[in-house]
């Protein structure tokens, strides 16, 4: 008989003192707060529920965040010619109000924005451009497609005044166990078939021309989701309702809110690839072990409570990033493939002749949106660093500036010097950026099990950083209201009778 190595029985018996410290904090009653929680994944998801799961359990629960990248996830920055710029998600609307009280309660800043006109290319000439003067700018929407912007606008309003519900629903800590449960709460029947009926679809039946939609519609989605109006109308209301009113972004990088949430929860943050989490009945009582691996060698841990607050989905060995072992019925948590989007940050001189303007001084943009054509690249920014100061100019078009081309691939050095007469640095970032909507039929839930949540279950409705932070608000609300079984707060039907008699 082969005796275990030290290393394996020095394992197991942390592991048994680990589990040995949970059933001890759970035996001191019924009203006990959960000792240990595990999140997986430091992005904004991440480090939200982090956030909200100490507001609601107290100071005193243990909150390990794994994370086997950087913490920030899809907010990132990259290091240009000694200036950093965002590398991922660039900003958020005014609307976004758990964004908003992080940075209050962080003390950051809002960044100094530095206009810039847009413009929409089709690949061979622009078909809207900005102007300087408001008025002008809605005389020429008129005028190329009559009042569809307005029924559009009317159309997003109506959409964001209902997810703005959420907001309230939260506050009196109300939960729900699936996406569709919490769709169904803010628009009912409506919000569900938006998730299943397209952009184009939705809108034409509002009265929006097609010629709209191929045009503007279709360069806000490619810029956003790079994906086409043939996307759900729900995920498109999303993104079209952050291409109006006021953008903001953070001074130092939107990835300081990940790091000051982590930092203000003091959550003890673990550089480790989760690759398994095992069930485990003990007592009558579920208790999750998460295996891990690093550069140091595998370990495993036992929590009362795991948040998986990053995608689900096969990497490019077809297998799925995390296993679920012990689980009857199976856990099948795989949830479909997401679009890669590539950011690209060129240091250059734009090729403006490209775009039609054969001097360079006379290029009026700072922004281009592209409709289905060319299709090589979605969007190209002219961006400003993440630290601006007070005597920041944004650089003339003749100048040598960095932007920011966002494209389905990498980009060809021959798709580079179509958009550049020269350039001296080009660093990118691949992102498994978004859902690919339309590759499921139904939406999946936040509850994988009693307490082993899925944060980013709420992605395959719609996706940005402040729908990440409603997930993370839900997803705590649902494991402290299912802990502590406080069941009418979970999954309750006709919410605002409920939350106005309340008041």
């Amino acid at each position: 008989m082969v005796s275990p190595s030290p290393p394996a029985m020095a394992r197991a018996a942390r592991l048994f003192a680990a589990l040995a410290a949970l059933l001890a904090a759970a035996s001191t009653g019924g009203d006990a707060r959960p000792s240990k929680i595990a999140v997986v994944g430091a992005g904004i998801g991440g480090s939200a529920v982090a956030h909200f799961l100490q507001q609601h359990f107290g100071p005193r629960v243990q909150i390990d965040v794994y994370e086997k990248g950087t913490v920030g996830g899809r907010l990132a920055t990259i290091s240009v010619n000694k200036q950093h710029y965002e590398s991922g998600a660039a900003c958020f609307h005014s609307l976004s109000l758990h964004m908003q009280d992080f940075v209050k309660q962080l003390g950051l800043r809002h960044r100094r924005e530095v206009v810039g006109r847009s413009a929409i290319f089709s690949g061979e000439h622009f078909v809207l451009e900005e102007t300087d003067w408001y008025l002008l700018n809605l005389f020429r929407l008129w005028w190329h497609y009559g009042i569809s912007f307005l029924r559009l606008q009317m159309w997003v309003e109506e959409v964001m005044e209902k997810f703005m519900r959420i907001y309230k629903f939260q506050a009196h800590g109300y939960a729900f166990s699936g996406v569709e449960e919490l769709l169904y709460s803010l628009g009912e029947s409506a919000f569900i078939n938006m998730t299943q009926r397209s952009v184009t679809e939705s809108l034409l039946q509002v009265g929006v021309t097609q010629r709209f939609i191929d045009d503007v519609v279709s360069a806000v989605l490619r810029a956003s989701y790079g994906q086409s109006a043939a996307m759900p109308a729900f995920a498109g209301a999303m993104a079209l309702a952050g291409a109006q009113g006021s953008l903001w972004s953070v001074e130092g990088g939107n990835k300081l809110v990940c790091s000051g949430l982590l930092k203000l929860t003091k959550a003890n943050v673990i550089h480790a690839t989760v690759t398994s989490v095992t069930l485990h009945t003990v007592e009558g009582r579920a208790l999750y072990q998460v295996e891990y691996e690093n550069e140091v060698g595998n370990g495993s841990d036992f929590y009362d409570i795991v948040v998986i607050a990053t995608p689900l989905h096969l990497d490019n060995s077809s297998s799925s990033t995390i296993t679920f072992e012990g689980f009857d019925p199976p856990i099948d948590a795989v949830q479909g493939p997401f679009q890669p989007t590539v950011v690209s940050l060129v240091h250059g001189y734009l090729n403006s002749s490209y775009f039609g303007f054969p001097d360079p001084k006379l290029f009026p943009f700072a922004s281009i949106l592209t409709t289905d054509f060319p299709n090589f690249f979605c969007a190209l920014d002219n961006i400003c660093p993440v630290n601006i100061s007070a005597n920041f100019r944004r650089k003339q078009p003749q100048e040598a500036a960095v932007w920011r081309v966002q494209s389905p691939k990498p980009l060809l050095r021959s798709q580079l010097k179509t958009l550049f007469r020269s350039y001296y640095s080009v660093q990118t970032a691949e992102w498994q950026a978004h859902p690919l909507y339309g590759s499921r039929t139904t939406l999946p839930r936040f509850a994988l099990h009693d307490q082993l949540f899925h944060l980013t279950a709420l992605e395959w409705a719609a996706s940005s950083v402040e729908v990440m932070a409603v997930a993370a608000k839900n997803v705590a609300l649902l494991a402290y209201n299912r802990w502590y079984q406080d069941l009418d707060k979970i999954d309750q039907k006709d919410l605002m009778h409920k939350v106005k008699t309340e008041l």
